[in-house]
């Protein structure tokens, strides 16, 4: 069993990597921050399409979390103002919103600072 969360991105995305980048430097989130195309799905219990779907926070017990519930745990991992955030992100009227937002972005982030047509999300979803 692993002794820390998992934080899954998409590698081939410039601007997933970015924000990953970022958060590691920045927010730093009590996990380990991983592209999901060097990640050991399997062992972490999720699948490519999830993984190329949406950002994932997988906690040491094998718990999965997506979008921007992912995001809000990394937030909360990391603690003080960062975790105030987080913990915003998962209140009930607020969830509703950042979990929009976060499919907006999801959606177009191909299109926004450091994205390429590589990093649009695959049709379908999970």
């Amino acid at each position: 069993m692993r002794s820390r969360p998992v934080l899954v991105y998409d590698g081939d995305c410039g601007f997933c990597t970015t924000a990953a980048r970022f958060a590691e430097r920045r927010v730093r989130p009590r996990c380990d921050v991983v592209p999901w195309q060097f990640a050991d799905l399997g062992a972490l219990g999720v699948t490519r399409e999830r993984a190329a779907y949406e950002v994932l926070w997988v906690t040491p017990v094998g718990a999965v979390d997506g979008g921007a519930r992912a995001v809000a745990k990394a937030l909360v991992s990391a603690g003080g103002t960062w975790a105030l955030l987080g913990r915003t992100l998962l209140l009930p009227g607020v969830r509703w919103i950042a979990r929009r937002v976060y499919r907006f972005v999801a959606t177009h982030r191909h299109r926004l600072p450091g994205g390429t047509p590589a990093c649009a999300v695959p049709r379908g979803g999970r």
